[in-house]
């Protein structure tokens, strides 16, 4: 080869390629699978599949309600109204979302609605993990913090109520509270930690017995 030339097999030899991996979509679980033919069942008017669905998020639902309301009369209210609506609502309602997310903004609504009616709330029947005390204080004390704990619940507002109890007794993460109140993420973390200050300054000297 001439001094200076290019080697012109060295100019036409191909880049070494380049392997990208493509990133595998997350595995679907059984029951999301399952949800999402029920869902797209009772879209076609099978009425035995949405029955499926009431069956599958009742218990959660009736949480995020529970978690609003403060008596168990007024939560199954806002659970009923939420399936109405949201059986009324299915055909706009996408498959490819989480039904429970959908489901339980709606049943949020409807408690939230439902407290804003209710000027004069009864504070029967807290959640049992916030109400019940420990097995080992007098049962005078036990009553009087139950009293205190149910007044000091009372006085929160409806969404502070909320985040505080489908956060600490329902376990819910911040982001399914926001998905169920309509409300950012962060805004949920803020609230729970507002609501849990307030809390505090209620129960006054009871905050370390909690």
């Amino acid at each position: 080869m001439p001094f200076g030339l290019p080697d012109r097999a060295a100019a036409v030899r191909p880049a070494a390629r380049v392997e990208t991996q493509v990133p595998l979509p997350a595995p679907v679980s059984d029951a999301a699978l399952a949800e999402r033919e029920l869902v797209l069942a009772a879209q076609a008017g099978d009425t035995h599949a949405f029955a499926g669905l009431v069956r599958m998020h009742q218990r959660r639902a009736y949480a995020v309600a529970r978690a609003i309301v403060l008596t168990h009369e007024d939560a199954e209210d806002a659970v009923q109204e939420g399936f109405l609506h949201s059986y009324r609502a299915l055909d706009r309602f996408r498959p490819e979302q989480a039904f429970g997310a959908w489901l339980h903004r709606i049943v949020a609504n409807a408690a939230l609605d439902i407290a804003r009616r209710r000027k004069v709330r009864d504070a029967d029947e807290l959640p049992e993990t916030v109400a019940s005390p420990r097995p080992s204080r007098d049962p005078a004390e036990s009553q009087e913090l139950r009293a205190r704990l149910q007044a000091a619940m009372a006085q929160l507002g409806a969404r502070q109520r909320a985040v505080i109890v489908l956060h600490d007794i329902e376990g819910f993460k911040h982001a399914e509270i926001g998905a169920a109140l309509g409300i950012p993420e962060g805004t949920a973390r803020s609230d729970l930690h507002h609501a849990r200050a307030q809390l505090r300054r209620l129960l006054g000297d009871v905050r370390e017995d909690l």
